[in-house]
């Protein structure tokens, strides 16, 4: 196997990780600064933190920094979803 497709997967990775993370950036600014969240399922926002939870338990047993700020990250804009839902309905 070529040393460059060890290299290409990590940025494969990466770059999965960040657009993962950050495609909730926008709904939790969004949902902030409407405090509009009648059309946000609670239960899906809960399902979904519970397995940013498990994924950043499991980064943490096997100490891999991306995996846990990719997950550390959507947590904290997951989080700020639900306390939005739960206190604005």
């Amino acid at each position: 196997m070529s040393d460059s497709i060890p290299s290409a997967i990590h940025w494969i990775g990466g770059a999965g990780a960040v657009l993962t993370t950050i495609c909730w950036l926008p709904q939790a600014v969004r949902v902030v600064r409407t405090k509009e969240t009648h059309a946000i399922s609670l239960w899906t926002n809960l399902i979904f933190a519970t397995g940013i939870l498990l994924w950043l338990i499991y980064g943490i047993a096997i100490q891999n920094w991306p995996l846990i700020a990719a997950n550390a990250i959507s947590m904290l804009f997951t989080l700020v979803i639900i306390a939005m839902k739960l206190r604005h309905g």
